[in-house]
């Protein structure tokens, strides 16, 4: 844990609140980047611990607002866009050339190509201070996480133990072999089941990303089902092809619709009625998605009550875990985005109003949220300090890739 130890008052200038950390102490800090003030605070859970002044991106080199982190750590750095221009202690945030570098020019207006200019003693502080990884939130205003509680968030779990013996039912072989040990059969409700998409290896904080489900998503679901109904769409790809054309006709021609308004080829009578064949139950309409390490390792599906509201853009970070109690203590925060209005038809949304202006818009958005319970035990079981949950209408931002966490960007 850091030292308390504050050097000065002035909140908004260059300067520390406290002694440098070493880089592997750094999985709670949480970087908080205004570009009204051209101002940063570091915060360890709600406390900040340092703050600077800063200098972003000028019209027509804006610095994006979003979610990034930490991708890469240079102490040197030449900008590959800007003649080669020197980037002190860089810190990139995107693939594309978006970072935190010192520069001996820091006016506190936006002067930069894009990139967040710090003043060069506390670029070397922030430094050493972070490590891979740590959050950095842009905004236009500046936000302040706070706690919040709420069951919706994931708390460490410890396997329940193996059943003992006494608790089995011991059924006899048929024949004359030796008795068999099985256990009851129980009736349990199906749930989606989650694809592991690499084994996790390590104790890394994990990234969580909460959004709606992608058509792409869909019609691989959709791709799955059919082919298990005997009509031949072909391998799930997400990919509206001949083949999958003509088994959604087939289908249609076999299991006719109700006529609706909707005369789109993924319909939601559709798609139900391809679930209700399946015996899959309620289309899911969100999906989770975790990364650690910078490398994809689950996806599953989830639920959104009320899909045609907007969600909006929440950030929450697991600030300290008790794994004795089982008890996780979050910080969150809402990130303003208003979306386009083709961006909401697009995602099927027809208010902005509800999660994100009225009541208390962490908690409303998490209200919405229904996790399958196979699911959320894989995630409690690798939850860790520094570990962090997105949520998002937009899905994977463009920025999201090889190397990354997950991005969200709310204004470019």
């Amino acid at each position: 844990m850091f030292s308390r130890l504050v050097f000065g008052l002035g909140l908004l200038s260059a300067t520390a609140l406290v002694h440098p950390a070493l880089a592997a102490e750094a999985r709670t800090l949480q970087i908080f980047v205004s570009k009204n003030s051209q101002s940063l605070a570091l915060y360890d859970g709600a406390e900040i611990i340092a703050t600077s002044k800063v200098s972003t991106g000028k019209p027509g080199h804006t610095t994006p607002s979003g979610i990034f982190s930490v991708i890469e750590k240079k102490k040197y750095h030449e900008s590959n866009l800007y003649s080669a221009a020197p980037m002190p202690f860089m810190q990139r945030l995107t693939w594309s050339g978006i970072a935190l570098h010192e520069s001996n020019s820091v006016p506190r207006y936006p002067a930069s190509h894009g990139c967040v200019r710090l003043p060069a003693a506390f670029a070397k502080l922030l430094y050493k201070m972070t490590g891979m990884g740590v959050p950095v939130v842009i905004t236009d205003a500046e936000v302040t996480p706070g706690p919040i509680e709420h069951p919706t968030l994931f708390r460490p779990d410890t396997p329940e133990p193996p059943p003992l013996l006494s608790d089995m039912t011991l059924r006899p072989a048929i024949g004359q072999g030796p008795v068999q040990v099985a256990m009851n059969d129980l009736s349990m409700p199906r749930t989606p089941i989650p694809r592991q998409l690499t084994t996790p290896a390590n104790d890394e904080p994990i990234r969580i990303l909460i959004t709606r489900r992608t058509e792409r998503e869909t019609v691989i679901d959709l791709q799955a089902h059919l082919n298990e109904l005997g009509f031949s769409a072909g391998d799930p790809d997400g990919l509206l092809g001949p083949a999958t054309v003509q088994a959604i006709s087939d289908f249609k021609t076999q299991h006719p619709l109700e006529p609706t308004a909707d005369k789109s080829l993924l319909s939601d009578s559709l798609v139900r009625a391809v679930y209700t064949a399946a015996g899959k139950g309620e289309p899911a309409n969100g999906v989770i998605r975790i990364r650690q390490g910078f490398n994809p390792v689950l996806e599953a599906p989830i639920t959104i009550a009320n899909p045609g509201l907007a969600l909006g853009t929440h950030f929450f970070m697991v600030h300290d875990v008790d794994f004795e109690s089982g008890a996780a203590d979050w910080m969150g925060v809402t990130i303003p985005n208003t979306l386009s209005r083709q961006a909401m038809n697009r995602l099927g949304i027809s208010s902005l109003e509800s999660s994100i202006i009225s009541g208390t818009p962490l908690a409303n958005a998490l209200s919405r949220i229904a996790i399958p319970d196979d699911t959320r035990r894989k995630i409690d079981a690798m939850l860790t300090s520094g570990s962090t949950l997105t949520i998002s209408d937009t899905g994977l931002g463009t920025e999201t890739g090889k190397g990354t966490d997950f991005i969200t960007v709310t204004r470019g």
